[in-house]
This record gives structure tokens, C-alpha cells and sequence, in this order.
């Protein structure tokens, strides 16, 4: 440690002989000299408390601690509960150096943000949000506040490629440099993350112009222990039927319970509805054995207060508590130690899987993940996809993916992002107030993040733009805000990228519990669970979209949001193989590990029993009465193509879980649909998209501003592949045919 840890200012050597640190980490040692050297980007990527904040901070902060005027460094962060968490963190090390600083989000206190504008120095804690609206409103603060800046550094780098979010972060740090006169001598960027999927592409996610070489540090310490169980519950035909058997969410809870109690965990339950029923089951099972409640719910819409105080909480450790949660627990956030992480039905990638399970085996002891996965009870009425017991088989697939193959889902990099760019060129208009159409080109795409948008859709979107008034050309030919972009860009929602749904404040009394996104009809006196308790509703008021409450016992929830991600194509081909193989078990020095109990066992074996009678590893097209069911083993966007390919052909068809269902046809007719079709050009994903309404394809905020042909060509780049489909089509029916010639 001598050599790095003497290059680091003498109080940041000073704090980490106060922390007892009797080293610093391999990533940490690793990073101080390209991070000091300040003329490259660099990217950090190791696992869960690996210590890579650190790894960035000791090196940086020694960089800036004589800089006293503007911001040294800047730190965005995807979670305000981040931002309020590295705040904590940074504290001691920031008192050693008497280094500002400062939170800066909605939720932060205005003193604070009052001390930074006055005399700006030290460390800004952002989100994308804020940052945006301090471009757009205080530009010329901003350039007086940042010309300075050394280093930008980006948290949980991976929930940001491949979204909007991503594009409009990327668009916003060109932007800063633009401002701060940086363009030609770039402010370095840092990118910390534990899961990132193909690294050799992540330095052009960082810094799409390529404008400074990017170093890449990982971790070759070996992952600590990994303790993995899968179980299995059965959900009854007919509940009603038989009082004695119990829901396999009621069973799943009963578990819960008796596996965490007395300790603390995350169960990640993937919706909000989930999250709020077990939550709520879990509190009547502690009254029910007379002990305090250990067990509370964590998601977005809750009220800031509730959040907050179970994050607390969780980090003191002083008492045992399991938090039931969404995804707003799975990045970075510091809850302490937790000793297990539960998963509640599949996960939605195995992205977002290893995050989860990075939560636990903190502090030198093994990550431990626990997966409940229910399964429906089979009768000769099941659909094929109860009796391929999809869910567990997908599950298992991503297990084995992240532990076997160590992969997880690369960011789609191939979109065009088109709503964001519209939200990025309203903001630099209402920023600069009047700028001509070729500097927003150069700026937002040669300099900046909109690589795949060309002039021939530049000029489109912005021949659309002056029709719906969003912009407007002045005699100078310098393009202003229309009346339009005027209403928008005046707006406080404008700053976010991303599209939320109608939210409705849930009221008790004089409180505000929190928000509710509602996508289903609340009746008055019906019965919801909200904040792991159960309300009546009392009134509902559309107009100030508030809904009133008082607490009670029993009912049922509504149906809350949920967002589903995409399944990659990788995942479905791991699915295969084990089908394949019977055997979703782990080789650890020449043995096999089974890591799933007795009741997931025959579930799983139910399911192989069944692919091997339907025949169907040689036969994607399978016959069941009057229906035909097509299984690609493909992602998401090759089952859509092949679904719309059917549609246009004439064929009525849905798909489920990956699984094509297509009503009242013969398999034959289907695979010489296919056969004939791959005779020819296969449609592109434009013209795919152009089956559907516009309103399916209006899915990021700003789409409705789009002309259609945009829009179609945006959603047909998200939602189909015609030329996997087509190798598909090749080999698995056109070859097959072939075969069967011969």
C-alpha cells in the first residue's frame, strides 16, 4: 500500500488511519493513478462493497483539496436515497479536508443549495433531473460554478446505457463541457458500476465521441462465497374448494417469516402490488404471534418520510428488519448488512439479479439468494405455459447464467432515443433562447450522444417540430421555444426523461402516506393495502387526484403498476438447454450442486416431462388441438417479429412468456408461412411497427410530439430484429425442411 497511499493528499492518508484500514483495496490501489493523472476516463467495475466508491474518491478528493473556487467534482448519482447516502459517507473524509459538500436534488434543503450558489466549491451530489434544470435555468451560474470542474463521476453507471435517462446524462455532460469552453479539453469521467455486460463497448456508452481514452479497472480477486436455494410452492386449482389448502402466496409469506425473522433481508417482490401484499401479510403474521414487526415495504410511491426511516434502520443494525421492496433497493444504496436477499418470482434479467444478490455478503460473509417461485397446480384444462413450468425454468436459466457463465444482459445500444432528443432540443433552445438548427446538430449528435440520428431525420423531426409550435424560426434564422415548447419547458416535470404513471396522493386523516400509481378503477369503499397496512377508501377527488382513506382490516389491493423488462435472447437459449438436458444443476470441482428443494424439483421435472412429450427440441411448432403454440427459444424482440409476421399473413396469435399462441390453425400452414416468407426480403422494423396504433407505440414521454414516420421507426428498432428472425426461420424450419426432403 506505501506507494499509492503516499500519493494521496496527507489528510485523506490522515481519515484512512482513522478508519483502521489496515489496506487499501486492489481496485482502490489500482485507481489512483489514472484518476490523479486526470487525462482519461475511467471506468471501475467491480462487485457489490468492493469499495469502488472509495476507489474513486481518495484519488479525486486529493486532486481538488486546494481548489476553492466552483466545483472539483461532480457526482451523478440515478437515486436521490444515493445521493442522501454518499452524502453520509463522504462526511468524515469532507470534515478532514474542510470540503463542501452538497446534496443537490428536489428533496434537498434549500440552505444548503443556498450555501453552494453563494460560493460554490467541493464536491455537487446530482441527479440528471436537477442538473438539467440547472442548464436550462441557470446557465450562467453553471459556467461560473464549473469551469474548474476535474473530474465527473457517474454511480451505478450500468442504469443509465441504453436508457433514455442514459442518453439525456450523456447529452447533458456535452453540454457542461460545451458551456464551460471544455469541448476541446474534456473534464474526465468516471463510471462505477458492478454489472456491466460486454466492457470492451462501455467506454463509448461513457463518452460516445471518443474524445479522451478510457481505462478500464476491474477486480481479479475472487467473488466471496455464493449460497443459492430455489424453492418451489404450488398454487391451487380451486382455493375456494378446499379450506384446508392455503394460496402459494400465503405460503411464500409463511416462509418468509420463519426464514427472517430475528435477522434482516431484502425480498425483492418486482411489483409494487406484491410488495404491499406481502408486506402486509408478513405484519399480520408478527401481530398474530404477538412479536414487534420486522417487516416493512419499500417502493417508490411510498412517502419519502417512510422510506427514509426503514433505510435507517437497515443501517444502524441495531434491530432486525426485513425490508420487502421493488427495484429502489438494488442499487447502491449503503442499508448495512443483510444477510440474505429474496427473490419473489423470476427476476426481471440477470442484470438485475446479481445486483440483488451483491445486497447480501457484505462484510467477508456469503452472498446468500433465496428464489420462491410458484408454479400452478396442472389439470387438464393447463395452458403450455404452466406445464413447461416457464417461470422456474427461467429462473433457473438465470441463475445458472450468472454464476456459471458470469454474463448478464449487455445495454441495447442501437436505439435512437428519439423523445429524448426532442426534450434535449427544446432544452438547449430555452437555455442559449435562440440557437441556429446546424449548432444543435453539432452539439446534440457529432459532439454528442444522438450518434444514430442523421440530418435526413434531424430535419424531419424539426419540419415537425414548427407544425406542432414546439419551435418556431425568427427572421435571423435562428430557431426560438413556440408557444408549445414555451408551455413545456416552463413545466417542473419537463427536467425527466422518463415517462411516470398518473399518480394519486393517498391521504389518511391530515397525512399524506404517499403516492399510488393507479392504472386500475378505485371505487369508493373499496378496500387496498397501502404502506403494509389496509385503508377503506372514504372519497376520491379526481381533480386534486388525492384519494382518501381510513384504516381498516381485510381486502383485497388493487392491481399497482408493474414494468416488465425484455428478455434477452441468451437467457431463452439457456432455457433450451436445460430442457434439453434435463439438468439445471451447477458442476462446482467436479460435482454437480443441486440447489433446488424437493417440491421445485418435481415442478422442474413436471416441465421436462412435458417438453420431451410434446417432442418439442425438434419441433418449434407444436399442434395442440386447434391451436398451434411456436417456441424460438428467442428473446422478446424475434418472438414480436415472428408474431407480427403471423399478423400480416393473416393469422389471429398472442404471445406469452416467449411463447407464440396462434388460434385455430394447422402447424403446417404456419411453417410454410414462414418458409415462403424467407424466400423474400423480410419486412424491416419499421415497417413491422407500422401494424400497430399509434397509441401502442406512444411509450416514452415525449413521443406524442414525434411525426409518425419517426415514432414507427423508433419503436421498430425497440421492439423487433428481422434479420435474427430471419437466420431463425433459416435454421430451425427452412433447413428442417430441407432434411426432411432428403
Amino acid at each position: 500500500m506505501i506507494e499509492e497511499y503516499q500519493r494521496l493528499d496527507k489528510r485523506v492518508q490522515k481519515w484512512l488511519f482513522n478508519q483502521g484500514w489496515p489496506d487499501l483495496r486492489e481496485i482502490q490501489k489500482r485507481a489512483i493513478a489514472p484518476i490523479l493523472a486526470g487525462d482519461r476516463d475511467v471506468l471501475i467495475s467491480a462487485s457489490t462493497a468492493a469499495g469502488k466508491t472509495e476507489a474513486f474518491f481518495l484519488p479525486a478528493c486529493s486532486a481538488i483539496a486546494e481548489e476553492e473556487n466552483g466545483f472539483g467534482i461532480l457526482y451523478i448519482s440515478p437515486l436521490k436515497a444515493l445521493i442522501n447516502d454518499q452524502y453520509r459517507r463522504l462526511e468524515s473524509l469532507s470534515e478532514m479536508l474542510d470540503m463542501q459538500v452538497t446534496p443537490w436534488h428536489g428533496d434537498s434543503l434549500q440552505s444548503k443549495k443556498k450555501k453552494a450558489r453563494n460560493n460554490p466549491s467541493g464536491i455537487l451530489l446530482i441527479t440528471p433531473e436537477s442538473l438539467e434544470s440547472l442548464l436550462v435555468r441557470e446557465p450562467g451560474w453553471i459556467k461560473k460554478s464549473f469551469t474548474s470542474l476535474k473530474y465527473i463521476v457517474i454511480d451505478e453507471f450500468h442504469a443509465f446505457i441504453g436508457t433514455e435517462r442514459g442518453q439525456q446524462l450523456l447529452s447533458l455532460l456535452t453540454r457542461l463541457e460545451h458551456i464551460t469552453g471544455r469541448i476541446s479539453n474534456p473534464i474526465p469521467r468516471v463510471a462505477l458500476s458492478a454489472t456491466l455486460g460486454e466492457l470492451d463497448k462501455v467506454p463509448l456508452s461513457l463518452r460516445p465521441n471518443n474524445s479522451l481514452p478510457c481505462e478500464t479497472i476491474t477486480s481479479s480477486q475472487q467473488q466471496s462465497t455464493i449460497k443459492v436455494q430455489v424453492k418451489g410452492y404450488l398454487e391451487p386449482l380451486d382455493i375456494m374448494a378446499d379450506e384446508t389448502r392455503t394460496s402459494a402466496e400465503q405460503q411464500i409469506c409463511q416462509d418468509i417469516f420463519k426464514l427472517c425473522r430475528g435477522d434482516s433481508h431484502l425480498v425483492f417482490a418486482n411489483s409494487r402490488s406484491r410488495t404491499e401484499s406481502i408486506a402486509a401479510q408478513l405484519s399480520d403474521l408478527c401481530e398474530q404471534q404477538v412479536v414487534p414487526n420486522e417487516f416493512f415495504p419499500h417502493h417508490g410511491s411510498l412517502a419519502k418520510e417512510l422510506r427514509e426511516d426503514l433505510e435507517a434502520r437497515l443501517q444502524k443494525e441495531t434491530l432486525p428488519t426485513t425490508a420487502i421492496c421493488t427495484m429502489t433497493l438494488e442499487l447502491g444504496i449503503d442499508i448495512g448488512k443483510v444477510s440474505s436477499v429474496i427473490q419473489v418470482t423470476a427476476p426481471h434479467s440477470v442484470s438485475s439479479l446479481r445486483q440483488r444478490l451483491g445486497r447480501s455478503g457484505r462484510r467477508n460473509s456469503p452472498s446468500i439468494l433465496r428464489m420462491l417461485i410458484a408454479e400452478n397446480e396442472l389439470s387438464d384444462k393447463s395452458n403450455i405455459v404452466d406445464a413447461l413450468r416457464l417461470e422456474l425454468v427461467q429462473s433457473l436459466a438465470m441463475i445458472r447464467l450468472l454464476i456459471v457463465e458470469n454474463w448478464f444482459e449487455p445495454a441495447d445500444t442501437e436505439q435512437m432515443h428519439l423523445s429524448t432528443f426532442l426534450q434535449q432540443i427544446l432544452a438547449v433552445i430555452a437555455q442559449w433562447g435562440s440557437v441556429r438548427a446546424d449548432q444543435l446538430y453539432s452539439l446534440l449528435c457529432e459532439q454528442g450522444s444522438f450518434k444514430k440520428i442523421s440530418i435526413h431525420h434531424f430535419k424531419q423531426l424539426l419540419s415537425h417540430m414548427g407544425k406542432v409550435q414546439l419551435i418556431q424560426q425568427i427572421n435571423s434564422g435562428e430557431l426560438v421555444l413556440g408557444c408549445e415548447g414555451e408551455h413545456i419547458t416552463n413545466s417542473y416535470s419537463f427536467y425527466a426523461v422518463f415517462k411516470t404513471p398518473e399518480e394519486f396522493r393517498i391521504v389518511a386523516g391530515s397525512k399524506t402516506l404517499g403516492t399510488l400509481p393507479v392504472d386500475s378503477l378505485i371505487l369508493k369503499d373499496q378496500h387496498i393495502i397501502f404502506g403494509g397496512r389496509r385503508w377503506t377508501v372514504t372519497d376520491i377527488d379526481d381533480g386534486k387526484k388525492v384519494i382518501y382513506v381510513t384504516a381498516t382490516k381485510g381486502g383485497k389491493p388493487p392491481k399497482f403498476n408493474g414494468s416488465g423488462m425484455s428478455i434477452h435472447d441468451r437467457v431463452r437459449q439457456e432455457m433450451l438447454s436445460i430442457y434439453r438436458t434435463g439438468d439445471y444443476r451447477i458442476e462446482v470441482s467436479n460435482q454437480k450442486i443441486d440447489f433446488v428443494d424437493n417440491l421445485g424439483r418435481q415442478l422442474f421435472q413436471e416441465g421436462t416431462y412435458f417438453f420431451k412429450e410434446a417432442n418439442l427440441e425438434y419441433q418449434p411448432v407444436y399442434q395442440n388441438g386447434k391451436h398451434c403454440y411456436i417456441f424460438s427459444w428467442m428473446g422478446d424482440k424475434v418472438v414480436n417479429t415472428l408474431t407480427v409476421l403471423l399478423v400480416r399473413s393473416g393469422f389471429v396469435c398472442s404471445n406469452f412468456a416467449g411463447v407464440i399462441e396462434v388460434q385455430n390453425a394447422n402447424a403446417d400452414d404456419i411453417k410454410k408461412c414462414f418458409i415462403d416468407l424467407s424466400n423474400y426480403v423480410l419486412p424491416d422494423e419499421a415497417e413491422l411497427s407500422r401494424i400497430l396504433s399509434i397509441q401502442q407505440k406512444l411509450i416514452e414521454k415525449y413521443d406524442e410530439y414525434l411525426p409518425e414516420e419517426l415514432l414507427t421507426e423508433g419503436y421498430g428498432k425497440k421492439a423487433f430484429n428481422t434479420m435474427a428472425t430471419k437466420q431463425w426461420i433459416l435454421s430451425n424450419l427452412v433447413i428442417d425442411v430441407d432434411k426432411n426432403a432428403v
